[in-house]
């Protein structure tokens, strides 16, 4: 059986995703082919393409076509609560009672209508809800087979923002949901826009700020409570729409005038100042200590029991919090799945048709499941591109990367399948030595273009990680912030946050031989078995993902070295 999951439904991350017989092949952003950032109202033309030409497939043998999101029914509780909590906008509460399912007919419309334009003409139309999507895209590819705990914590579906359940033999069980406004997810998004930063974008710059400031500066309660098992947002403050936004140049936010009252003008520029990094620092802590909340309420039975908890939704992208869960009493291991925002939903949404089709779903083996490119493609792009840039064929990538790594040196570099997720996982990345003072900064200033005070990852060896991060808890993805070890924080400065954390992946020779043995190399140079690892993209960009796009972003920048396959690309030729 082949299955095609689509997303988009809420007008941003659209992506593809596509199982044959149960084993999940390819999957990839819209935004990476079209090159503009979350694909904003778009649908996933060109990533569907991909996955269909990956696999191998014809659009004539795609058995199913999955979307995630559904018909809510009036009989269930979304909608009421959604009508009575936004009783201060009439419109949007009488649209929920009597127009509920406007969007689910549009986004059935735009999908039927992508089906007939790609020749999807034989497969059915299967809708999921949006959450059990993000529940399947964590549990069933999680390889986790026993009773296991599920969380999906996100801005909003249909109406959803939480569910709490677990998956056994397969089956996905609901325990609780929590339906707009009251969303943690949401919360957090509006003060992200208070922060400065826009939502769906800046949730992680929040989350790098948030340890430059002290949390008890502040108590930001008042924003959100749980209590006798109800969340509740305090929509006076945030979580708003309608006249009770905050304005601003034209444009509304997720907040009100309210808060501008309560905690002073709205934040602007790049810097990190006061008050705002203890707001960042208090709106983590009140996101952190809320979920461990919910999670210990509903789901706390079913961790001393099995110790397993598969997370997915946008705020399981939270590294911070995730750490915080690994640290639960009675946790051995949590999965996050990599793409948990709702670019993941693809994935969850062709796993839940496949699984109620009957197909058994194998575990996720890694993310690399994007387009590859062949070094003959890559010396055709030098070529072809305007710029004219000198490229050079390589015996060992590997080495010769790690050589300019070790001069202390940036580099670009694109190999092997792209990533599915935000996070570049050493295929489509700009690395750096951790233990060269000042690279971190040179990479934000002339390369990134981004705030000077965003931390950077480290990718390391499998032998070393235990040793560095004090723990065996698998991290392959970098869903995971870990406390450094005293003893290498002064070999890896450049990598090691404000917080004495490392937001770390871990590298295995299995999944990612190439970028394994480049890091084998630097540790032989320099004695450090680990690299800085950050997007292949600048400012405001989608992530690389062709050679094209390489160059591209190579010759808008101060990069120097950029390695695609088996070639060293530079801007002028290279005294060898």
């Amino acid at each position: 059986m082949i299955v095609l999951g689509l997303s988009g439904a809420l007008g941003h991350d659209a992506s593809a995703a596509i199982l044959v017989d149960g084993k999940l092949i390819a999957a990839a952003e819209e935004e990476r082919f079209i090159r503009d950032k979350h694909a904003k109202n778009r649908f996933p033309y060109e990533a569907a393409k991909f996955c269909m030409q990956q696999a191998g497939v014809s659009p004539e043998q795609i058995d199913i076509v999955a979307f995630p999101y559904a018909e809510i029914p009036l009989s269930t509780a979304a909608r009421w609560h959604y009508a009575k909590r936004h009783w201060y906008a009439p419109d949007r509460a009488l649209d929920a009672l009597f127009n509920g399912n406007r969007r689910f007919r549009r986004n059935r419309d735009k999908s039927l209508q992508l089906m007939q334009d790609l020749g999807l003409s034989k497969a059915q139309f299967v809708p999921v809800e949006h959450h059990l999507a993000h529940a399947s895209s964590a549990y069933h590819l999680s390889g986790f087979r026993e009773k296991t705990a599920i969380v999906g914590i996100d801005g909003k579906g249909e109406y959803a923002t939480t569910f709490f359940g677990y998956g056994e033999n397969g089956k996905i069980h609901k325990i609780k949901e929590f339906y707009d406004p009251d969303s943690l997810g949401g919360m957090y998004g509006a003060i992200t826009e208070y922060l400065g930063f826009e939502m769906l974008d800046g949730e992680f710059k929040v989350m790098g700020m948030a340890p430059y400031g002290d949390a008890k500066k502040f108590d930001l309660s008042r924003l959100a409570r749980f209590e006798d098992g109800e969340l509740k947002i305090n929509t006076k403050l945030v979580n708003v729409v309608g006249l009770r936004r905050y304005k601003e140049n034209g444009k509304g936010f997720y907040f009100t005038p309210e808060l501008i009252k309560w905690l002073g003008p709205k934040r602007n520029g790049d810097e990190i100042d006061n008050p705002y990094i203890h707001y960042a620092a208090a709106v983590q802590a009140l996101l952190e200590d809320i979920a461990l909340e919910m999670i210990e309420y509903y789901l706390g039975d079913i961790i001393r029991e099995t110790g397993r908890i598969a997370m997915a939704g946008g705020v399981a992208l939270n590294v911070k919090l995730n750490q915080r869960i690994i640290a639960m009493p009675h946790v051995k291991e949590l999965f996050v799945q990599p793409a948990s925002g709702d670019n993941g939903t693809s994935l969850g949404a062709a796993t839940y048709a496949a699984h109620l089709a009957g197909e058994t779903i194998q575990p996720m083996q890694h993310a690399y499941l994007g387009p590859s490119y062949t070094t003959e493609q890559c010396i055709q792009a030098c070529q072809q591109h305007p710029a004219k840039p000198v490229f050079t064929r390589l015996e060992d990538a590997a080495k010769t990367g790690a050589e300019l790594l070790a001069q202390g040196h940036p580099l670009a570099w694109l190999q092997g399948r792209m990533e599915f997720g935000p996070r570049a996982l050493g295929c489509r990345s700009i690395l750096g030595d951790p233990s060269h003072p000042g690279v971190a900064d040179r990479i934000n200033a002339q390369i990134k273009y981004r705030e000077r005070w965003r931390p950077f990852c480290p990718s390391m060896l499998d032998t070393v990680a235990s040793d560095i991060l004090q723990t065996e808890h698998p991290a392959p993805y970098m869903t995971f912030t870990f406390d450094v070890a005293e003893h290498w924080k002064s070999r890896i400065p450049e990598v090691v946050h404000e917080d004495g954390t490392a937001r770390a992946q871990i590298v295995t020779q299995a999944t990612n031989p190439r970028y394994y043995a480049l890091i084998q190399q630097l540790e032989k140079l320099r004695g450090v078995p680990v690299v800085l690892n950050t997007s292949l993209n600048r400012r405001g960009e989608p992530m690389v993902c062709s050679p094209t796009d390489a160059l591209n972003m190579f010759f808008g920048c101060d990069l120097e070295y950029l390695i695609m396959e088996d070639i060293l690309v530079t801007k002028v030729a290279r005294e060898v």
